[in-house]
C-alpha cells in the first residue's frame, strides 16, 4: 500500500539526497535514441533489406511511366533522349542521394524523420510552440538532450531570439510544417493509382482486346487488396514485400543492361551534363514543361525521411546507394538506348523494351512491385499523422502500434480507409496514367521545398554550420526544386489541382483543430482556481472526503482547472487522495518510463491533493488503464516516501524529525509562475507523518481512514482506486 512504505534508516536519511519527481533518474536512463542507429551490422543489414520493400516501392517503379510522361507528344530530336537521361541521372544524384540520404537524414529527431520531426527538433532549441505548456523540467528528460546555442555563436543566438520573439515566425513555421504533412497525404492518394494502373496497363501488349475500362477495374481490385493488408503492420508487410522488390530491381537492372548491349551503348554519354544544356537550348519552353515528367523519377523520395522511424540512417543509406540507385539508373539508360532505335514506342517504353521471353515474368513482378509502390507513402503517412496527433494537430483517431521492437511502426485504420478510397476514386475518374501523371508530383516537390526551408533553420540554429555552407545548401537545392515546381504548376488545371485541393482541405482541418486546441488551453489557464478559493471550498461542511484515489483530467500542467469547483458543487465529495492529472506530449520521440510521471503537492498537506503530469513523446503509446494506474500509484508512493524522508532529513538538522510538510524542489516553485492553487506548508495533521521504528522510517497516514461511503459514478472505481485502502 502507498502510505505504508519502508524507507532507509534515520542515519541514512540525514545524508540522503531527495529523489524528487522532477529530476528522478534522468541521468541514469539509457534509452535507444535512434531506432537502432547504434545497432550492429547484422541488424542494420536486416533493416536495409526490409527498407527495400517499404521505402522504395514508389521511386523504384517510376521507370514504368517517366519517359511516357516526359514525351507526351513524342521525341522530336534523337539527342533529346540524352538530355532527358542526363536530367534523370543528376536529379537522382542531387535530390534523393545528396540532399536526403547524406544530409537531411542526419537532422532526425532522435531517430524519427518527417516535417513534424524537424519542427519538434527546432522547438526544443527555440520556444516556438503555440501551446504555453513548456517547463524547465522537460529539459531534464534524457531524450531531450539538447545543446544550448553557445553564447559566442551570435548567429545561432540571433536566430533563436528572432524565432522566440516573433509570433509571425512561430505561425509561419507551424504552417509550413502542417502544409508539408498535408502534401505527403495528398500525394499518397495518387501514388497507388498511377503505380498500379501503369503496371496493369502492360497486359494490353499481349491482350489487345482488353478494354481500358477492364484494365481500370482490375487496378481497383488490386488497390482494394493492398489497403486491406495494411493492418498487419510494416514489420510483416516489409518482410513479405522486400523479396519482391529485390527481384524487381534485379529484373529492371538486367533488362537495362540487355538494352544497352543490344541497342545503343553510346547513351552513357548522358553522364556529361552538357546534354542538359543542349536540351534546353534546343527545346526552350518545351524542355521546361517536360521537367514535370522528369521529376516523376524521384516521387516517393520524401518517404525515406518520413519512414526513418521504421528503420535507421545507415540501413537507408546502404539500400539506396547499393540497391536502388544502380538498378533504376541502369533501367533508365536501357530504356533510352531502346528509344534511340524505336522512338515511336515512347508511349509504352517499359513493356516495349522487354525481351519477348521475359515479358510475362517481368509483367507479374511489375504488378507485384506496383502493389508495393504505395507502401512507402502509406508508411510515411501513418508515421507523420501519429506525430500530428501527439502535437494536438489532428483529431483523435486510433493508432495501432504494429511492432514491439520499433515504436515508429504504426497503422491508422481511418487514414488507411480514406487514402484507399481516394486512390480508388482517382483511378476510376482519371482512367489513364497520362491523366494521373499531369496531377502527380506537385505535392512531392512542395514537400522537398518545405524540407529545404526547415533544414536551413536547423543548420543555422542547431548545427551552427558555416554560413557559406548554409547558403550553398539553400541556393542549390532551393533553385532545383523551384524549377521543378514551376514546371509542375503549368499542369495545374490539367489535374494538378486535385492533390493540391485535397492537401489544402487537410491543412485547414489540422490548422482549425490546433487553433481550437490552443484557445481551449488558454481559456482554462486564464481561469485557474486561486489557492484561497480551493481552501475555502474544501473547508465547507457539506464537502465530504470519501475513500479512494480520485483523478481529474485536465490539459493544464499548472493550476487547478476551473471545472473542479463545478464538480464539487454538483457532487459535494472529494476522494481522500486527489490527483489533478495531465497528459503532456513533449517534442521528442520517446520518454523513458522512469521519467514519465512528475508529481508535486497542491495546497497544504491536509488537503491530500497532488498534481501529476504524465509526459509522453510523439511516438510513445499511452498505456492501458490498468498499467497506467499501476504506474501512477507507484510513482505517487515514491513521491510521498521521498518527501517524508527529505522532511525527516531537514528536521534532523534542526533538532528533530517531526511532522510537517517536506521542503521539496517540485513543491518550491520549479513549475513556473502560473498560479496553481498551492497553499503554504504548515505543521499539524498532514497527509504524511514520520516516526522512528527500530532504526527505520515508516511513512503512513496520521489520520484514520474515513468511513466508506457509496461513490458517485463520477468517482472512478477502476484500477486507480484499487490503491485506496491505505492512501
Amino acid at each position: 500500500d502507498i502510505m505504508s512504505v519502508e524507507a532507509e534508516g534515520a542515519a541514512g536519511a540525514e545524508t540522503r539526497v531527495p529523489r524528487d519527481s522532477l529530476y528522478g533518474d534522468a541521468e541514469k536512463v539509457s534509452d535507444d535514441k535512434h531506432h537502432g542507429s547504434g545497432a550492429g551490422w547484422w541488424q542494420t543489414l536486416q533493416l536495409a533489406f526490409q527498407s527495400i520493400g517499404v521505402v522504395y516501392g514508389d521511386v523504384g517503379t517510376s521507370p514504368l511511366y517517366v519517359y511516357s510522361s516526359t514525351f507526351p507528344d513524342g521525341i522530336r530530336h534523337p539527342d533529346d533522349l540524352l538530355g532527358v537521361l542526363s536530367l534523370i541521372i543528376y536529379t537522382l544524384v542531387l535530390l534523393p542521394m545528396l540532399k536526403y540520404v547524406f544530409i537531411v537524414l542526419y537532422a532526425n529527431d532522435n531517430g524519427d524523420g518527417g516535417t513534424f520531426a524537424l519542427y519538434s527538433l527546432i522547438s526544443r532549441y527555440a520556444k516556438i510552440r503555440l501551446i504555453p505548456n513548456q517547463q524547465a523540467e522537460d529539459a531534464s528528460v534524457s531524450n531531450y538532450s539538447i545543446e544550448e546555442p553557445n553564447s559566442q555563436m551570435r548567429r545561432a543566438q540571433w536566430v533563436k531570439q528572432r524565432l522566440e520573439s516573433s509570433k509571425a515566425a512561430k505561425i509561419a513555421l507551424f504552417t509550413i510544417t502542417i502544409l508539408g504533412t498535408s502534401m505527403v497525404m495528398g500525394d499518397g492518394t495518387l501514388t497507388p493509382a498511377i503505380s498500379v494502373l501503369s503496371a496493369v496497363s502492360g497486359i494490353r501488349e499481349k491482350a489487345p482486346n482488353l478494354t481500358q475500362s477492364e484494365v481500370v477495374w482490375i487496378s481497383v481490385a488490386i488497390l482494394f487488396l493492398l489497403f486491406s493488408v495494411q493492418r498487419f503492420g510494416t514489420d510483416k508487410v516489409g518482410y513479405s514485400f522486400a523479396p519482391i522488390i529485390s527481384v524487381w530491381f534485379i529484373f529492371i537492372a538486367g533488362i537495362g543492361v540487355y538494352n544497352l548491349a543490344a541497342h545503343d551503348v553510346t547513351v552513357l554519354r548522358a553522364f556529361n551534363p552538357k546534354y542538359i544544356v543542349d536540351y534546353f537550348g534546343r527545346n526552350g519552353k518545351e524542355a521546361w514543361v517536360s521537367l514535370g515528367g522528369v521529376v516523376l523519377c524521384i516521387t516517393g523520395t520524401e518517404a525515406m525521411f518520413a519512414d526513418l522511424g521504421h528503420f535507421n540512417i545507415r540501413a537507408i543509406q546502404l539500400s539506396f546507394t547499393f540497391i536502388l540507385f544502380p538498378s533504376v539508373a541502369l533501367c533508365y539508360m536501357g530504356q533510352a538506348s531502346y528509344l534511340r532505335k524505336f522512338p515511336q514506342d515512347v508511349g509504352d517504353t517499359f513493356y516495349k523494351s522487354i525481351p519477348a521471353a521475359m515479358f510475362w515474368p517481368t509483367f507479374i513482378v511489375a504488378i507485384m512491385a506496383a502493389i508495393i509502390a504505395s507502401q512507402a507513402m502509406l508508411s510515411g503517412a501513418f508515421a507523420i499523422l501519429s506525430k500530428a496527433l501527439s502535437l494536438g494537430c489532428f483529431p483523435r483517431v486510433k493508432v495501432v502500434h504494429t511492432s514491439n521492437k520499433y515504436s515508429g511502426q504504426v497503422y491508422i485504420p481511418e487514414v488507411n480507409f480514406l487514402i484507399g478510397a481516394a486512390s480508388i476514386v482517382v483511378t476510376l475518374a482519371f482512367q489513364t496514367t497520362t491523366n494521373i501523371g499531369n496531377a502527380y508530383g506537385i505535392c512531392v516537390v512542395t514537400v522537398f521545398s518545405i524540407t529545404t526551408h526547415l533544414m536551413t533553420v536547423v543548420m543555422l540554429l542547431i548545427w551552427k554550420k558555416n554560413i557559406a555552407f548554409v547558403v550553398a545548401f539553400y541556393v542549390i537545392f532551393g533553385l532545383a526544386e523551384f524549377l521543378y515546381l514551376s514546371s509542375i504548376l503549368s499542369k495545374f488545371v490539367e489535374g494538378g489541382y486535385l492533390p493540391f485541393c485535397f492537401s489544402l482541405v487537410l491543412m485547414a482541418l489540422m490548422a482549425t483543430w490546433h487553433y481550437v486546441y490552443v484557445k481551449r488551453y488558454w481559456y482554462e489557464l486564464d481561469r485557474v482556481v486561486p489557492a484561497a478559493e480551493l481552501t475555502a471550498l474544501l473547508a465547507c461542511r457539506n464537502v465530504r472526503r470519501v475513500p479512494g484515489v480520485g483523478l481529474l483530467y485536465s490539459e493544464l500542467v499548472q493550476g487547478i482547472p476551473p471545472v473542479f469547483p463545478c464538480l464539487v458543487d454538483k457532487i459535494p465529495s472529494v476522494h481522500a487522495v486527489f490527483v489533478f492529472m495531465s497528459i503532456k506530449n513533449l517534442p521528442i520521440p520517446r520518454v523513458a518510463l522512469p521519467e514519465r510521471f512528475i508529481f508535486r503537492r497542491v495546497g497544504p498537506a491536509e488537503h491530500r491533493m497532488f498534481r501529476c503530469v504524465a509526459r509522453y513523446g510523439y511516438t510513445d503509446q499511452i498505456e492501458g488503464t490498468k498499467e497506467f494506474s499501476a504506474f501512477l500509484i507507484e510513482g505517487l508512493k515514491l513521491f510521498v516516501h521521498d518527501e517524508a524522508a527529505f522532511s525527516c532529513s531537514a528536521g534532523s538538522a534542526g533538532g528533530g524529525c517531526g511532522g510537517g510538510e517536506a521542503v521539496h524542489r517540485c513543491g518550491g516553485g520549479a513549475w513556473g509562475g502560473v498560479p496553481d492553487g498551492r497553499g503554504g506548508g504548515g505543521g499539524g495533521a498532514g497527509v504524511v507523518g514520520v516516526e522512528e521504528d527500530r532504526g527505520q522510517l515508516r511513512v503512513h497516514l496520521l489520520e484514520e481512514e474515513p468511513q466508506r461511503e457509496p461513490q458517485s459514478a463520477l468517482h472512478p472505481q477502476g484500477p486507480a482506486a484499487q490503491g485506496r485502502d491505505h492512501l
